[in-house]
């Protein structure tokens, strides 16, 4: 007869908290997932092809090769008992109708930017506002792009004040992890 040890210790599993990478179409999504996940990242990229010449804008992203046509999926261990789950959305509006899905059971997002095509920002907002899920905007700081503060975007894209902005650079690890911090920051803030 096998005994069960008393004394063992109760397995705790973590928190498993989702977070949604979200933005238009070239913007960096992928890019942010892939520098933050501590496994290799889940990608769902396609080639781009003739077929998407009129409906893919490739305005300011002319060498895009890929584009994301599911989702990406990445994870981040924040501590023993906090695991972050990130999905990235597809940026192109043919394929917005699997960002309920995704959104389903997230506690906040970021909505990444670049201010070369800031108004392509406004269809995001509006998806996370809509629904009231917490957000943070990310201006991803592309290379010969003209350089804006927190406070010019947040006013720019019209943005609620209690809405935080930050600056990032979505290959960078570290950048990259600040902007989920500050999310999860922003989160804790809010009211119950």
């Amino acid at each position: 007869m096998d005994s069960v040890r008393s004394d063992a210790a109760p397995v705790v599993l973590p928190t498993a908290v989702k977070i949604l990478i979200a933005g238009h179409f070239g913007v960096g999504k992928t890019t942010m997932v892939g520098a933050v996940s501590e496994i290799r990242p889940l990608r769902t990229e396609e080639v781009l092809t003739d077929a998407g010449i009129g409906v893919d804008d490739l305005s300011g992203v002319e060498a895009k090769t890929h584009t994301t046509v599911a989702m990406d999926f990445g994870r981040i261990t924040i501590s023993r008992d906090l695991v972050l789950y990130l999905f990235g959305t597809p940026g192109q509006d043919r394929f917005s109708f699997l960002w309920d899905e995704l959104a389903s059971g997230a506690i906040g997002a970021v909505v990444l930017a670049d201010t070369r095509r800031l108004k392509e920002s406004f269809p995001c907002i509006d998806y996370f506002e809509d629904r009231e899920t917490p957000f943070v905007v990310a201006v991803n700081c592309f290379e010969g792009s003209d350089r804006f503060t927190p406070a010019d975007v947040q006013l720019a894209l019209n943005l609620d004040p209690g809405t935080p902005v930050v600056m990032c650079d979505a290959r960078d690890r570290t950048s990259s992890r600040a902007v989920l911090v500050a999310l999860l920051q922003h989160v804790l803030s809010l009211p119950v």
